[in-house]
Parts: C-alpha cells; sequence; structure tokens
C-alpha cells in the first residue's frame, strides 16, 4: 500500500491549455507508455478504438475485450500492440471469466478505460432484472473494476477512466427504483441515470483508491457521431443537427460540444496518461480540462451537475452496486 494522499482534488478547471479542438495524440502529452498495459472496453469503435490507437502507438499493450472478438478483429488488426478479448459486460460470468484470465497473466494494470456502452435503448433487462442501460454502463464496469482491483494496486500508479457524458445533466441517480419497476421507462431519463453513475463512480472510487496508487476519473467527450447512436432515429439525429442533405450522419460544423473522434478521445487519453493530472483524482472532466460545477437548474451545457460529484450520493452508489452485482471490492 503506498503513503497515503488525503488530498482532495477540486472540481474546478486546472488552465491545461488545451481545450476542444485538441486532438487525442495531443493530449497524449508525449508521453511513453513503453511497458504499461491499459484495457479499454469499447476499443473496437469510435472512441474506444481511437483511445486504444493513440495508446498503443506509444508503446503501450492494449487489451481490448468485445462480445464478438472475431468481428472486432478487423478493426484493430492494424494495430501493433493490440490483444482482443471477450467481454459481455451485461453477463457476469463473462465478466468475472475475463478477470480471471487476465489476473492469471500476473500483470499490473496501468489504465483502465470504461468506454463502452449503449444510449437511449429501447427498454430490455438483464437476466437478473436489471435495466440495460445502467447494468452495461455502470455495474458491468464496476464489476470489471472490482475483480481486476489486483492488478491495478499492482500497477503502483494507475488510472481507472470512466467515460461519462453531458447526459448526466438529463437525470441523477434515482436510488428508490434505478431500474424502472415502477416509474415509466424513458430512454434519455435511464441514459442520463447511467452516464451520472459513471461519475459518481470515479468520485468513490478515486477516494478509496488513491491510497493504493488508483486514480479514477470521469469523462464528458462531447458530442460525436459513432455507433454509440445506432438507437436513434434520422428524425433525432436531425434535431441533434447530425445528419445532413443527404441523410449522413455527419455534423456539418464542429464547435466546443460537436467534435471529430480524434477530438472526442482527447479528455479521455489525458485523463488516462497526461502528467497534468498527477496526484489529482474523482473529477469530471470535459475539453481537456477539468469540468465546473454547475448550478442544478443550469440549463444544459458545459460543466457538471452538482448529483454527479456529490460525495455522499458516490458513496451510497457503491453500497448499492455492491449489494446488486454481489461484489464487493478488496479495499
Amino acid at each position: 500500500m503506498q503513503e497515503n494522499n488525503n488530498e482532495i482534488t477540486i472540481q474546478a478547471p486546472i488552465q491545461s491549455g488545451f481545450g476542444p479542438r485538441t486532438t487525442a495524440q495531443e493530449a497524449l502529452g508525449g508521453e511513453d507508455l513503453s511497458g504499461k498495459l491499459a484495457i479499454v472496453t469499447g476499443g473496437y469503435s469510435g472512441l474506444g478504438l481511437e483511445t486504444a490507437r493513440v495508446l498503443a502507438n506509444a508503446g503501450a499493450t492494449v487489451i481490448v475485450p468485445a462480445r464478438t472478438p472475431g468481428k472486432a478483429q478487423a478493426s484493430v488488426s492494424h494495430i501493433p500492440g493490440v490483444e482482443l478479448e471477450s467481454l459481455d459486460l451485461l453477463d457476469p460470468d463473462s465478466i468475472d471469466a475475463f478477470a480471471e484470465r487476465f489476473l492469471a497473466s500476473n500483470r499490473p494494470l496501468h489504465i483502465l478505460v470504461d468506454s463502452a456502452g449503449i444510449m437511449a435503448s429501447p427498454l430490455a433487462r438483464d437476466h437478473r432484472g436489471y435495466e440495460a442501460q445502467f447494468a452495461t454502463n455502470h455495474l458491468g464496469h464496476f464489476q470489471l473494476a472490482a475483480r481486476l482491483w489486483p492488478a491495478l494496486v499492482k500497477a503502483r500508479g494507475a488510472r481507472v477512466v470512466s467515460v461519462s457524458s453531458r447526459g448526466h445533466a438529463i437525470s441523477g441517480m434515482d436510488f428508490n427504483d434505478p431500474h424502472f419497476e415502477t416509474r415509466p421507462y424513458e430512454k434519455w431519463t435511464a441514459y442520463g441515470q447511467s452516464k451520472t453513475a459513471n461519475a459518481l463512480f470515479a468520485v468513490e472510487l478515486d477516494k478509496r483508491g488513491k491510497s493504493y496508487g488508483v486514480r479514477a476519473f470521469s469523462v464528458h467527450p462531447g458530442s460525436i457521431v459513432t455507433d454509440l447512436s445506432r438507437n436513434l432515429s434520422d428524425d433525432e439525429m436531425h434535431a441533434m443537427g447530425a445528419l445532413d442533405e443527404q441523410g449522413q450522419r455527419v455534423f456539418s460544423e464542429y464547435n466546443d460540444e460537436f467534435k471529430t473522434i480524434s477530438e472526442g478521445a482527447a479528455t479521455i487519453v489525458w485523463c488516462a496518461v497526461n502528467k497534468q493530472l498527477e496526484g489529482k483524482g474523482g473529477v469530471y472532466c470535459e475539453n481537456v480540462d477539468i469540468a465546473h460545477v454547475v448550478p442544478a437548474d443550469n440549463p444544459r451545457g458545459p460543466g457538471v451537475k452538482p448529483w454527479a460529484t456529490n460525495p455522499e450520493f458516490a458513496e451510497h452508489l457503491w453500497y448499492m452496486s455492491e449489494e446488486l452485482t454481489g461484489i464487493k471490492f478488496p479495499i
């Protein structure tokens, strides 16, 4: 166990010098990742793929787990240093099996990027009856990090990056009915809850993990047109400004929120490796900096809502996640 560090990172920008047009390669900060090992869920498409590519090109060994590794092979085969594995975040047994295989290799885990997820999907439940967006986006990654905990500690300086979203502003956690058993299901509310959970997980994991050398961050990457939007109709994409006159799903212009895939992955990579964040953690980041807190009634825009950084909510979610998964971190 490393020396305890009780310093709390303030949820406020550090003036990183980066911004919305920064690319993932630039956010790397020139880091040489030779000898480092990373796991990137969802690392075979979209933001995950770009994150995996940049980390691998910097020298890291990157493990990309996928539900169907054969289908993912074409995406990552051209990237040296990438290993494909099998993992289904909706299947607790699959998560355990993946973690057991990794731990059996006796390798340390320096970077864990929780990038896989689903968005605004129709109501679905896993075999436990848990709502699928919450189960995939949060509970699956909670279990994965818990099972991989020994390898994170072994790294003697690891980072866990949870890909949240500005969508957290849609909804906080409903601790009384997280699975929509009594309230009507609404796909965006469910997505917002899951993204709030991603942010709260980083708050509590960092608090518990920093004395072991494990720091945690959550990230809003920006709005990027990827396969994550597969459940949205053309009308919904058009309303978001992401459908051109030919019916292609692309942005007509880019700004502080609408980004390319490389720009979207920048904050993820920054949180995963950049030295500017040494000794820091437990914060929500966007545009390659720590985000500022905005009032709960503030219109949606830059910044993080107070319910996504509340330490009491984060602790409550932690205990609830342990109960729902039946798994406790050995910390």
